[in-house]
């Protein structure tokens, strides 16, 4: 029985844990960096513990120092939020070996899915679409080219232990292929510890879906939708929806089919999300797969009306899935916004400060999920998310209106922020029409 629950993270989603353990009754532990003293999260727990410094490698990602606090504050499970160390399967194995729940997948399951090159040849030996490309890390250019020649450019450089599109740089011709594989190797060395790479295919204008999966001990595995993704800059995600418009009910059905056949594969067990890119022609193929809970949770939850966190929670304490896939249905359309610290005029440079002025809105189909309250510190050594906006309506017309005003709505003094954006985003007649790409933003469709 889990009865007192450390949250390894900050901000919003750290709340959003809490939120959901005060639902079961469970005490809560936060931890801190001292960047966050005053922190809203901070004050959100039953328990707070100091961790280390500002910058993250002396506080949030200081698993010593995280699984000291877990047992001096006698936690009995540990939730890892998002980033961070989340999915670090040796944090995992560690969180495990203290005698502490990791509310999550099994470490051998992190790790698998971390290799990205490993899950390719996973998810194609479990008949899950992969994009053409190699299927072994790329020793150097040369071995690259080899590789690029038959499959055609353009092609897609990535890091074999990435992420986040870090170590990742498209090539248009052999000619610059030397230098993008310079690049990549040496940002995938220093953000992920190995420079490996691999190439695959790269898909002009393609959707960018993913499908939320849940697994419990017993073996059973199920899936809740998908959402719908596209809307990215720098590979990082700014606006998701559910369901996916305009998508046709044979993708939809061979999606979902393949992520519960994905995590199946693996044994997966509690919250994950499989990635695909869907070409125009309505194929699609595996990206990568998130083992823990995603950014973009809130959009499932409003559409199927599950609570995921609380599942999360009982699934870690060994209670099997509270539902049956023939339950699991799409109820209404919900739209989220991510809000970053962010000046997209200026290619998107975090905007760190004092946030001196914060109003959001609030009413029927609005949810906010916030770290920051008027007064909040936005340092220069997180993620710049302040928060996330999201809406539902019963049809996807009324949570487009919705958003339009809830955006209009806030009001955030002191940092520059991603609003204006997120705007034109939902104010266009293409997001408006469901006609979406993940190369919009960098194609210029929603400028000014």
């Amino acid at each position: 029985m889990i009865g007192t629950v450390l949250v390894a993270n900050r901000g919003e989603i750290a709340r959003r844990v809490f939120r959901a353990c005060r639902q079961l009754g469970l005490k809560t532990v936060a931890v801190y960096s001292e960047a966050d003293r005053g922190a809203l999260h901070v004050r959100d727990a039953d328990e707070a513990i100091a961790i280390g410094g500002a910058p993250a490698r002396e506080s949030y990602l200081n698993a010593e120092r995280i699984l000291e606090a877990a047992r001096r504050a006698r936690a009995d499970a540990l939730h890892p939020g998002y980033g961070f160390l989340s999915e670090s399967w040796r944090f995992a194995e560690a969180v495990q070996g203290a005698g502490i729940v990791f509310i999550g997948p099994r470490p051998e399951a992190i790790r698998t899915m971390g290799d990205k090159i490993a899950a390719r040849r996973l998810m194609a030996a479990a008949g899950v679409p992969v994009l053409p490309g190699s299927f072994e890390p790329v020793a150097d250019v040369a071995a690259a080219e080899a590789v690029a020649r038959d499959l055609g450019f353009p092609i897609i450089l990535k890091a074999a232990a990435g992420g986040g599109g870090i170590g990742m740089a498209r090539v248009d011709a052999p000619a610059d292929l030397a230098p993008a594989f310079a690049t990549a190797a040496r940002r995938a060395h220093a953000a992920f510890g190995t420079g490996e790479l691999y190439v695959e295919r790269f898909l002009e204008r393609p959707r960018h879906v993913e499908v939320q999966v849940f697994g419990d001990d017993s073996g059973n595995v199920v899936h809740l939708h998908e959402r719908e993704c596209s809307i990215q800059r720098r590979h990082q995600k700014l606006v998701e929806e559910s369901p996916a418009t305009n998508l046709p009910a044979p993708t939809k059905a061979g999606l979902t089919t393949a992520a519960v056949a994905g995590a199946r594969a693996i044994g997966y067990t509690n919250a994950g999300t499989l990635e695909f890119l869907v070409d125009e022609n309505g194929g699609f193929y595996f990206l990568e797969m998130n083992a823990r809970l995603q950014v973009e949770h809130p959009v499932t939850e409003e559409v199927t009306g599950v609570d995921l966190v609380v599942a999360q929670l009982r699934v870690a304490s060994g209670e099997p899935l509270p539902w049956r896939q023939d339950e699991i249905a799409q109820r209404r359309a919900a739209i989220e916004c991510r809000v970053y610290a962010e000046d997209p005029s200026k290619g998107f440079l975090p905007s760190p400060g004092t946030v001196q002025r914060l109003e959001l809105p609030s009413g029927e189909g609005i949810r906010i999920e916030s770290g920051v309250e008027a007064g909040s510190t936005v340092s220069v050594h997180y993620d710049p998310l302040l928060l996330k906006l999201v809406v539902h309506g019963t049809t996807r017309q009324q949570a487009l209106e919705r958003m339009a005003e809830a955006l209009d709505r806030c009001m955030i003094e002191g940092v520059r922020t991603t609003i204006p954006l997120l705007r034109r985003v939902v104010a266009s007649d293409e997001f408006r029409r469901g006609r979406v790409h993940t190369q919009m933003l960098e194609q210029g469709a929603f400028n000014a």
